[in-house]
């Protein structure tokens, strides 16, 4: 007898036992693989409802391209020239700008900070003051001639002018003997004429835009806007590049009668 025996049942190690199961032959393991292929299979709604998303989603694109594609195709070349210089001409204003903004705020962080500090706020004291009107300026941008003799120009036609020459980045804008700032308003008096701040504009009119003479130029000249507008009433348009024009209108300064500035958040 050996040691093993003599020690008993309690010290003996168990390995795990192995299942003896029937052996799967090579043809019951095929047989079992081909059942998992066509239960992974999707069922015939389901391929359709597939295929369906999927030309969904092709048309949709298609349909978008089609009408970006058939908006450009209807410009003219000229026109399409004058959209990409509009454009263009934005782009490399707003580079300048974070250009300027990047220069402004190393040198307050600078050494100089005291210094550049009441320089910057100078140069906000100007900026306002021309934004505000209050100041004569002047600088490059275009002269705008519009002789109506029916008398079709109307108000709408006036603001879409303001608008169009405001987002090809006019800095000033003068028509006839007023000065365009963010308070003004274009309206009607009581003889039809349309009027500025409650001041009748009287044809031809004269507006003077001070910016970036190409950009407001092709700005006057996009299908659909100022320019094809008042061509649709009779009126005519001529628009005169300049490198320095005069903007001499002044617009007397306001006293805000609601809005007040936020209080600074205590830091």
């Amino acid at each position: 007898m050996t040691d093993t025996d003599r020690a008993g049942p309690r010290n003996r190690l168990h390995l795990p036992r192995r299942h003896h199961g029937p052996r799967v032959t090579t043809d019951q393991a095929r047989s079992r693989l081909r059942s998992l292929a066509t239960g992974a299979r999707p069922s015939r709604g389901q391929v359709v409802a597939a295929m369906l998303l999927a030309l969904l989603g092709i048309a949709l694109v298609a349909q978008v391209r089609s009408t970006d594609e058939a908006g450009l195709r209807q410009l003219r070349q000229a026109e399409l020239v004058a959209l990409l210089d509009n454009v263009t001409g934005r782009v490399d204003a707003l580079q300048q700008e974070v250009v300027q903004l990047e220069a402004d705020r190393l040198r307050l962080q600078g050494e100089q900070g005291g210094e550049a500090a009441a320089v910057a706020a100078a140069e906000r004291l100007e900026s306002y003051a021309i934004l505000a009107g209050t100041v004569p300026v002047q600088g490059p941008g275009v002269t705008i001639y519009v002789n109506d003799p029916e008398g079709g120009v109307t108000q709408t036609m006036m603001l879409d002018a303001i608008q169009e020459l405001r987002d090809a980045g006019a800095e000033a804008i003068q028509i006839g003997a007023e000065r365009v700032v963010a308070s003004t308003w274009v309206g009607t008096d009581a003889e039809g004429r349309v009027t500025l701040d409650g001041a009748p504009l009287v044809p031809p009119y004269r507006i003077v835009a001070i910016g970036d003479s190409h950009t407001l130029a092709a700005a006057m000249a996009i299908p659909g806007g100022f320019s094809d507008s008042l061509r649709g009433v009779g009126a005519t348009v001529n628009v005169v590049e300049d490198d320095d024009l005069l903007v001499d209108a002044l617009h007397p300064a306001q006293e805000p009668r609601y809005a007040r500035p936020v209080p600074s958040a205590p830091e």
